[in-house]
């Protein structure tokens, strides 16, 4: 064997070794960082200034978002009766406006700002000019079935 086979035999082995599969796991950050750039693209569209990311609305809710995939309780209302302010007041962010939007099925995240932005009630939470964080949360069922939930908010 010539070094040059050896050296290409070693940069496909390399390659193999270091390619991963796509899982929830690491798919759920991609998904998420696309949500959020969408949304800000939908906001900017519309003249609102873009959301900064909040580490505190993201924990709420991917929180929230890994329940719903847990339990199937596709709901504003978590299994233990919290509403989105409480979620979001637990995991630390202090607010004057907080909304949520939740949606489960789509498997894109240009599929989900699209529902949303198809919907008014969502559409109003991401136009709302006074909205200034957002947090994205993703998560999968057993079944392969997508929740998303983002938690907007304005600090108070």
């Amino acid at each position: 064997m010539t070094p040059r086979m050896i050296t290409a035999g070693a940069a496909v082995a390399a390659l193999l070794v270091t390619t991963a599969p796509v899982t929830t796991a690491t798919a759920a950050p991609i998904y998420e960082q696309q949500v959020f750039a969408l949304t800000n693209t939908e906001r900017t569209a519309a003249g609102c200034p873009a959301l900064a990311s909040s580490a505190q609305l993201d924990a709420a809710a991917r929180r929230h978002t890994v329940e719903m995939a847990r339990t199937g309780n596709f709901s504003h209302t978590g299994v233990d009766g919290s509403t989105p302010a409480q979620r979001v007041t637990d995991a630390g962010y202090r607010y004057r406006i907080v909304a949520e939007n939740i949606a489960a099925g789509q498997t894109s995240a240009e599929e989900v700002v699209r529902a949303w932005m198809n919907s008014a009630s969502h559409r109003a939470n991401i136009v709302n000019c006074e909205l200034r964080d957002l947090g994205v949360g993703y998560a999968v069922d057993r079944n392969n079935k997508p929740y998303w939930t983002q938690d907007f908010g304005a600090p108070g």
